[in-house]
């Protein structure tokens, strides 16, 4: 029995079905996968995301107030249990979190269309704050 996953590009043969196989099998092209840049279009780099802005208090409020409006219908109440992973902001630059909220990940819609770039940074400013809990 051969297992192949398309996206790891790993091939796993049992120990059974290994023996049986002649030597000789034609080998398979690779499956090649596109490049997230590929699958979700270009992502747009960030913008200066200076300390200090990151860490006034009304641009963490601004942030908090956005994410109780919109973010928790998908990351919880306190970004823990929804429907989308839970959050580790102790583990994110700023330029990450910037990324993932302007540009989307995976089943994460972009919100360049909806957030202004000021929102945007006190959305970012509030996740990677003391206030936030995940």
């Amino acid at each position: 029995m051969i297992i192949r996953h398309p996206l790891l590009r790993i091939v796993l043969v049992s120990s059974a079905t290994a023996a049986l196989a002649p030597l000789t099998a034609p080998a398979q092209a690779p499956v090649q996968t596109p490049a997230p840049a590929e699958v979700e279009g270009p992502r747009d780099p960030p913008p200066p995301l200076p300390p200090d802005t990151l860490k006034d208090a009304k641009v963490v409020a601004e942030g908090e107030a956005l994410w109780k409006e919109t973010c928790t219908h998908c990351h919880g109440s306190k970004a823990y249990p929804g429907k989308a992973p839970k959050l580790q902001p102790h583990r994110y630059k700023p330029e990450f979190v910037w990324d993932r909220v302007h540009n989307g990940f995976r089943g994460m819609p972009p919100w360049k269309e909806v957030y202004t770039p000021e929102q945007e940074v006190a959305v970012i400013a509030y996740v990677l704050s003391d206030e936030f809990w995940p």
